[in-house]
């Protein structure tokens, strides 16, 4: 659900391969050179629905540019991270827990944890799970629930044909379905990008998640008892969950809300600049209305 506009991975920005209690998740990582380890100051980026670390690649330095460490991960079963051919594995409970288990191994204390659009879900439940682990919660083009309408159709025919007709075929039919929708094809190299990165998901995790992604249950209550200080932010055009849905999401929240002009579904990709001033904004009123009387501290 995101197309990166470019690959090549710009200096200051280095690949990894984080190791945790739960397994080992292919990771981008950007440190800023004078970064104090002070808390809050490292941010844990979860990709949403057939996407990757590459989906924030212009973010990661606009938000060094703040003063964060930023780590962007792909997750279980997604891309470059291997993943079980158990279904199990992707209950998004579990996914939670891999979220949890990424962001002890960042060894920084509490982070800052966005999920953008599937991965929203998977944050909000690795928030459930253990809500001390996290600073602040960002839900990113994310929604109180699974995805309904035509969109929600077309992934129940997709769970359907991913083992039967393997992802190859899946992916193809995907892309035809986009162009005749009026989806321009992008530059040659990113369209290899994108194909590849497809086909490279484990087809018992795309299936699972996919099929999550419509049936996820509308857990904003017991998220919003959870107390943990939480920032909804959408493009003004996300075509995904609407807006207004977003909007009444973060109002049952007590939430702050953020619209994104000129933005679609994944405003990371479509606004990078706009999308890192959104976060860091917030994250830095946070700070401030939770600094010790007599710290002046930023």
């Amino acid at each position: 659900m995101s197309t990166p506009r470019f690959l090549e991975i710009p200096n200051g920005v280095v690949t990894r391969r984080l190791v945790t209690t739960r397994g080992t998740f292919a990771a981008l990582e950007a440190v800023p050179p004078r970064w104090d380890r002070a808390p809050g100051s490292t941010v844990l980026l979860l990709p949403g629905w057939t996407g990757s670390k590459e989906d924030f690649l212009s973010l990661l330095l606009p938000l060094t540019l703040r003063g964060r460490r930023v780590v962007a991960v792909d997750q279980r079963g997604q891309f470059e991270t291997p993943g079980p051919d158990d279904p199990a594995a992707y209950r998004l409970e579990e996914l939670g827990l891999d979220a949890l288990a990424l962001a002890g191994a960042l060894d920084a204390g509490p982070v800052h944890l966005v999920g953008h659009s599937f991965g929203g879900l998977i944050a909000r439940a690795a928030v459930l799970a253990a809500p001390g682990a996290f600073t602040s919660l960002t839900l990113l083009g994310s929604g109180p629930s699974g995805l309904t309408g035509q969109r929600a159709g077309l992934l129940s025919l997709m769970v359907e044909a991913i083992p039967t007709q393997g992802l190859p075929a899946v992916y193809a039919a995907k892309r035809e379905l986009e162009r005749m929708e009026g989806l321009e094809d992008p530059p040659a190299a990113i369209e290899e990008f994108l194909a590849r990165r497809f086909c490279a998901n484990n087809p018992v995790s795309l299936t699972e998640i996919t099929r999550q992604l419509v049936n996820a249950p509308d857990l904003v209550a017991e998220l919003a008892a959870v107390g943990l200080p939480t920032h909804v932010a959408c493009g003004v055009d996300d075509d995904a969950w609407s807006p207004d849905d977003q909007r009444q999401m973060a109002a049952r929240l007590a939430a702050h809300f953020t619209l994104i002009p000129d933005a679609g579904h994944s405003p990371a990709v479509d606004q990078p600049d706009a999308t890192a001033a959104t976060l860091t904004d917030y994250w830095d009123a946070l700070a401030r209305s939770t600094q010790p009387v007599g710290n002046n501290a930023p």
